[in-house]
């Protein structure tokens, strides 16, 4: 068998083919449609995530061949994929999609954490497993909500599984499945930069997020990297989305309802727009990832204080967000 580097450097290669097919049949393709809720004026199409996997699959199958814990994770992420590529299509009820991703993040859980449990299982681990299997699926969910604003999302990935890459092999760990992950996203960047000419879809945000944060949970158990590395690489993302969730329950709003109070959405509305809100959200992310990387390189003891550091200056950003927009439109 080749070695998985073949795949992943294959990656870049076979989703931007993808990508090209797709834009040939774009007309058979689902269709986001701008409404109320959203931050563009035309339709887009929106399966763009299928490219992403088409890159990915091949080390996913090679690595498939040489772990065989893999194939849960596996199992898992395709069950993801396609109850999203279903909901794009033809709209899936909120709890089956629910039902799935606990069911995958279950499966997941079961193979991180249940060699630890076999002597003396007790309410202690139960709340770990469950905690884990909360923290996969608001992973999942998280990335999509924040999926809204043209190249956002896209430039997540590259960032973060590249950043999960280097800090595979700062421990001397097979890097090949994140440089695979950030590869495919390369070309899917290419078409969603603003103004976007496809998007990646619940089958793209869906199943990354649930990478996202399995992988990172898996690093933490493997002992790859500390629990603050996967925060500090995605935290634009887990902020934003968990601060913005949090408001709304303390509103008592309907949280799975679609929105645009999003702290990068209210940035958009105010006038930032596409290009000012990426740049925005990309200097954050470029600064995150680079960050834990640096920090896992150099002196890991201070990664928690790190990750500190950039939550209160993403906290003082979101606060000027906050600010400007009661300012702007003190009605919301």
């Amino acid at each position: 068998m080749p070695s998985p580097w073949v795949a992943a450097l294959a990656a870049a290669p076979i989703s931007a083919l993808v990508l090209v097919l797709l834009h040939l049949a774009h007309r058979q393709l689902p269709q986001d449609q701008p409404n109320a809720r959203s931050l563009h004026r035309h339709p887009v199409p929106r399966a763009g995530g299928i490219a992403i996997w088409a890159g990915f699959l091949p080390s996913a199958v090679l690595a498939s061949g040489a772990d065989a814990s893999w194939r849960v994770w596996a199992g898992a992420w395709l069950a993801i994929v396609a109850v999203s590529l279903i909901d794009d299509w033809r709209g899936v009820r909120p709890e089956i999609r629910l039902a799935v991703q606990a069911a995958a993040a279950t499966a997941v859980t079961a193979e991180l954490l249940g060699s630890r449990f076999t002597q003396g299982f007790g309410p202690a681990a139960a709340a770990l497993g469950l905690a884990v299997i909360l923290a996969l699926m608001w992973a999942a969910n998280l990335y999509n909500f924040m999926d809204g604003s043209d190249g956002l999302a896209a430039v997540m990935t590259i960032c973060g599984f590249a950043a999960y890459a280097a800090a595979a092999t700062i421990s001397g760990r097979a890097p090949e499945l994140y440089v695979a992950l950030a590869a495919a996203a390369v070309p899917f960047l290419a078409v969603n930069l603003p103004p976007a000419r496809a998007f990646m879809g619940d089958v793209g945000s869906v199943p990354l997020g649930f990478l996202a944060g399995a992988f990172g949970l898996a690093g933490v158990v493997d002992n790859v990297w500390p629990a603050w590395f996967p925060l500090l690489v995605f935290l634009p993302f887990i902020a934003d989305a968990t601060v913005t969730l949090m408001r709304r329950l303390a509103r008592r709003e309907r949280v799975f309802e679609a929105h645009r109070l999003h702290y990068y959405q209210r940035l958009h509305r105010m006038g930032a727009g596409h290009r000012g809100t990426l740049v925005f959200y990309a200097v954050l992310i470029v600064g995150t990832a680079t960050s834990a990387v640096f920090t896992l390189a150099q002196g890991r003891a201070a990664g928690w204080a790190v990750l500190t550091g950039w939550a209160v200056a993403i906290g003082v950003a979101f606060a000027g967000i906050d600010y400007h927009w009661r300012k702007r439109i003190p009605a919301r």
